[in-house]
């Protein structure tokens, strides 16, 4: 019989972080890798936390990922901001363009952070609740592998192309809101397959293109897009904006060139707005008229998009993170010996 127990954040953090110090990440990627992840299990986004270590550090072993790039900014002076991540992870380019951003959008109005050829793994919901905190609207989205099927089709074509958006509050979390386009998350689904649960009716269809339940089946087959032709299309947009129109792999490309190893490697978009310069002419105040929409919805009743993460954050703060023995124990072993722990 296994039990959960609580370790704090700090405690996880210097374990995640020692994982791929272990693994000969440089120190920079290793602390922003750490951040991402660490944030994801304080959040109880289990797809997102300590469970991508392992994919990581694959894609290192593999030669998939290179542990030591330094990432590039690019910057013109103009809207369009660029980082090359060089082949490594896409966290490292995010911190290394977001000042760059930040500054920009506010001058401008508006301002695009374009990351290239990097390894993602990431929820997106990190990067625009961190601009949202900064006062600015933010959305994000980018490919991935190619593991959907268009709404009709029955062969992967689109990546779970992950779309989110934040938008600044005052005195309070962001309104944050982040999904894949498929029905479910692709991690949702592999967490499932490894637990040896079954997969709800309509997320996926079987190799022959029948419905499935089975999670490994699933995985073999075609995962399916959410509100079927609506998702498809937003889909779609997320490839040509994210993919087509930077230069960068979409979701059929991703996986033809990394073989399907355990991460994709293409770009990433992040476009974000100055809410005060928009609004300057109205006279009106935009966070405090955002505000206004919000009340309204919980004044229905309505559930606000991330509530249940902001509230696991809170709980995650005071008692510390709930992991699993198993989990505790794949973890310790990563932070004893990197690379050297992945076929324990």
């Amino acid at each position: 019989m296994t039990t959960d127990t609580y370790i704090s954040i700090d405690t996880l953090r210097e374990q995640v972080y020692a994982a791929f110090a272990k693994s000969g990440v440089r120190p920079e990627t290793a602390q922003s890798v750490t951040d991402v992840i660490v944030a994801g299990e304080r959040d109880n986004c289990k797809s997102h936390g300590i469970y991508r270590i392992e994919g990581c550090l694959r894609s290192v072993a593999s030669g998939k990922a290179n542990p030591t790039a330094v990432p590039v900014l690019k910057d013109g002076g103009k809207a369009i901001i660029e980082v090359d991540a060089a082949g490594g992870f896409s966290c490292p380019a995010y911190d290394t363009g977001r000042p760059t951003l930040i500054e920009r959008a506010k001058e401008l109005g508006m301002a695009s952070l374009a990351i290239r050829d990097a390894l993602h793994f990431s929820a997106l919901w990190y990067e625009v609740e961190d601009l949202a905190r900064a006062g600015l609207a933010v959305i994000s989205m980018c490919p991935s592998y190619a593991f959907v099927a268009p709404a009709g089709g029955t062969t992967p074509l689109f990546g779970t192309n992950p779309f989110a958006f934040g938008y600044p509050r005052k005195g309070t979390h962001p309104y944050v809101f982040d999904f894949a386009t498929s029905v479910a998350a692709r991690g949702d689904m592999e967490m499932r397959r490894i637990a040896g649960e079954p997969i709800p009716e309509g997320w996926a269809i079987a190799p022959d293109g029948s419905p499935t339940t089975d999670a490994t089946e699933g995985l073999a087959g075609a995962m399916l897009p959410f509100g079927a032709h609506k998702g498809s299309a937003i889909s779609s947009m997320i490839e040509l904006m994210a993919g087509a129109m930077l230069g960068e792999f979409m979701s059929k490309e991703a996986l033809d060139f990394a073989e399907g190893g355990p991460l994709p490697r293409h770009g990433a978009l992040i476009i974000a707005f100055d809410p005060a310069r928009f609004a300057h002419s109205s006279g009106r105040d935009p966070v405090a008229e955002g505000e206004v929409l919000i009340n309204a919805m919980t004044d229905q009743g309505a559930r606000l998009p991330s509530e249940r993460r902001y509230a696991a954050r809170e709980t995650a703060e005071t008692h510390g993170v709930l992991l699993s023995e198993t989990e505790i124990m794949r973890l310790e072993a990563f932070a004893a010996r990197g690379l050297g722990a992945l076929d324990d």
